[in-house]
């Protein structure tokens, strides 16, 4: 499918998205930013977020705004905060764009340091877990929520030696899914996957450090994909598992 998106396709609406700072989920915001949107920018270091706000801003975009979070650490109070936060600085919320993980070691399971994996879940599981939980009764009451996961092949089928990272990317396309199947015939929220495969992103290097980079697409060329799903047009899908194939 070919998808060109109008350049007012997400006009008024607010879309949060973590790991704002860099990768996928820089370019998702600015992307977003420039159809309409006004984004707000949540990752955990607080100078790549004023960068891509500042990019934002210097284009002309609506302003974003930009939420500080370790998803690393517990953030039962920080995701709290948030909700209040967003509710009383944009009054509504249309999308939440699951960005942020981490990759954690490439090692046989019975090496895997204890330590790291708790960390890797709780960023890739926990805290998706708790935003969505907490941020769900503003996705309802918009006329056109979404929900979206941004998973990994490892997620849709765990690999030897990748450890927490693909159980959590497993559990969390379980997650996605169990709320899908919820909401199929009670509400307009439509929640999907995204596999982006193979892309230009610090991830990328550290799971494949012998790869050419410039042999691998960059960010920029899944945002047609990445559109379509947080904006009207994709009124009708819902449940599935969308990889770059399908541009």
């Amino acid at each position: 499918m070919s998808y060109q998106a109008r350049i007012d396709l997400l006009k008024d609406k607010v879309i949060l998205i973590t790991g704002a700072g860099a990768g996928i989920g820089r370019v998702a915001a600015i992307s977003c930013a420039q159809h309409g949107a006004t984004v707000i920018l949540l990752g955990r270091t607080t100078e790549k977020l004023e960068a891509v706000y500042d990019e934002i801003v210097h284009a002309g975009y609506p302003e974003p705004g930009i939420v500080p979070m370790d998803l690393a650490q517990p953030i039962d109070a920080d995701a709290e905060s948030l909700v209040e936060a967003v509710a009383k600085n944009h009054g509504r919320l249309d999308g939440l764009l699951h960005n942020a993980a981490i990759l954690g070691d490439r090692v046989p399971f019975d090496h895997y340091p204890i330590e790291q994996w708790n960390r890797v879940m709780q960023v890739n599981m926990h805290a998706v877990f708790l935003l969505t939980r907490l941020l769900m009764p503003m996705l309802q009451k918009s006329d056109a929520g979404r929900l979206l996961f941004t998973s990994s092949s490892v997620g849709a089928e765990p690999r030897a030696y990748w450890g927490a990272y693909a159980v959590s990317k497993y559990a969390m396309e379980g997650m996605a899914k169990l709320i899908a199947d919820e909401l199929e015939q009670t509400s307009r929220i439509r929640v999907n996957i995204i596999n982006p495969g193979g892309t230009r992103t610090s991830m990328r290097v550290a799971a494949y450090p012998a790869e050419d980079p410039a042999t691998v697409k960059p960010p920029e060329d899944l945002m047609p994909l990445y559109l379509y799903l947080l904006g009207s047009d994709s009124q009708e899908e819902h449940g599935r598992t969308f990889t770059a194939d399908w541009l």
